[in-house]
């Protein structure tokens, strides 16, 4: 019968595996489907302004939530971001309520004036960054209306 040797290197090495071969299940799942293309380029037309719609696919397919549509070019945009430059407060509210993904000119058209200012202090050069479809950052505060004026003001004087 031959004897078998365990060294202090065998020992180390199984110390160090271990947690590769205990991994939570959930880490060993396969990812989901991708999200059908269709619909997520339908979901982000009615994130420009059709409410009622945005609640029956966002209820029927969750995942609709933050996914964006490329209109080529890196032109990449969200439901959210549809109704940044189109001034839907409505669509916008609802989807941030749900979880959505906010940025600086989703903010700006809701008048978020100190998130706003606070980005804009860490990088100013957010002023010139461009949104969905090349719109300005001062164009979404534009479409924000009334509730969004103090911003726009805020961005005409810096």
């Amino acid at each position: 019968m031959s004897k078998i040797q365990i060294t202090r290197r065998d020992v180390l090495a199984s110390a160090l595996a271990a947690p590769l071969l205990l991994r939570p299940a959930a880490a060993q799942r396969e990812s989901p489907d991708a999200l059908d293309a269709e619909a997520v380029k339908d979901f982000v037309i009615a994130g420009h302004g059709n409410l009622d719609k945005v609640k029956e696919m966002l209820k029927a397919t969750p995942g609709l939530l933050n996914a964006t549509w490329d209109w080529g070019g890196g032109d990449f945009e969200s439901a959210l971001g549809g109704a940044g430059h189109m001034g839907r407060h409505d669509i916008a509210d609802f989807l941030i309520g749900e979880g959505a993904r906010a940025d600086i000119f989703v903010h700006a058209m809701k008048g978020d004036l100190e998130v706003v200012k606070a980005m804009l202090a860490k990088y100013p050069n957010l002023k010139d960054a461009k949104g969905p479809h090349g719109i300005s950052l001062i164009r979404h505060a534009e479409k924000g209306g009334e509730a969004s004026k103090a911003v726009l003001n805020y961005i005409e004087g810096i």
